[in-house]
């Protein structure tokens, strides 16, 4: 996908250098929109593979309410793993025993994750990552956003009010102990002609890991929700607020920049699902994805 290759360079010839969170650095810029056509092919980057995997689960984990990994380790998942399993060690005054990416940082991770999938009682206490996307999405002060969303678009598909937000400022220091706040903040629906299409707002967004699954999991999105509110998919359009390249990741953001882009994929639904909540990993089906091979990176924690 070209808009996002040109995204990289932006990044590369025109972001200032800045500290951030985690102490590794970023060349970041400040403002930026990219505009997806949903019509013939599904946005999953074919520079390198993207792991589909894990974006419908935590799609699916989104949208059922989970703030526990636990589904996710169950399921294979391991994206959101880095952050109970720091929040783990800070608690239990292990941070400096386990250096963060030593070699005993990742035997302990491997013991937790076994730990959180096998053990209910230590994934209640650990895996927990506090009021974070699927909370918010289903349940921001009694209201399930989502619920309301798919009644609106089918009864009022001519609001403006077409909107969810997982940004709520009472809860966002309890989100912060042992997850992250959100990073993709709020999302807004848009029906005309018979077509659905998503705007995203994201307030941050890691460029090299996080925007190829973020890109894909609201187009995945948006194709569920047109799906069962019979609809046909229209438009994703990524806005950004700090998108930024870890300076860990510039070696591979730059292979990424010399492979070129193939013919974009298909997704498929298998079955009719009237209820956005009724999917199951396997109503998916991706068609003719031919990426080139996966470039690895770690993640900033």
């Amino acid at each position: 996908m070209q808009q996002y290759l040109d995204l990289l360079e932006h990044i590369f010839d025109q972001g200032n250098h800045k500290g951030d969170r985690t102490g590794t650095g970023t060349i970041s810029v400040f403002g930026y929109q990219m505009r997806i056509p949903l019509e013939e092919h599904f946005p999953l980057l074919t520079t390198k593979k993207v792991y589909l995997k894990g974006i419908i689960h935590e799609l699916l984990w989104f949208l059922r309410g989970d703030t526990n990994i636990r589904y996710l380790v169950q399921n294979g998942v391991k994206i959101w793993n880095e952050w109970p399993y720091q929040a783990y060690l800070r608690a239990n005054g292990l941070e400096e025993q386990y250096p963060k990416y030593s070699d005993a940082w990742k035997e302990k991770m491997k013991e937790f994750v076994q730990q959180i999938a096998e053990d209910e009682t230590f994934a209640e206490k650990w895996g927990e990552l506090g009021p974070v996307y699927g909370r918010q999405w289903r349940d921001f002060e009694g209201v399930d956003q989502i619920q309301q969303l798919i009644e609106d678009i089918k009864n009022k598909p001519d609001s403006r009010r077409l909107i969810v937000s997982a940004w709520n400022p009472k809860e966002i220091p309890v989100m912060a102990k042992s997850g992250l706040p959100p990073c993709h903040v709020l999302f807004q629906f848009y029906v005309a002609e018979g077509r659905l299409s998503c705007q995203l707002y994201q307030r941050s967004a890691d460029v090299f890991l996080g925007v190829p699954f973020n890109i894909a999991s609201y187009a995945l999105l948006t194709l569920m929700v047109a799906h069962v509110c019979d609809l046909e998919p229209g438009e994703f359009i990524h806005t950004f607020g700090d998108v930024h390249l870890y300076k860990n990741h510039i070696e591979q953001a730059k292979l990424q920049l010399s492979r070129s882009t193939r013919t974009l994929p298909k997704m498929k639904i298998k079955r009719k699902v009237n209820d956005l909540l009724d999917f199951k990993y396997e109503d998916f089906e991706l068609i003719d994805y031919t990426p080139h091979p996966p470039i690895r990176a770690q993640v900033a924690v």
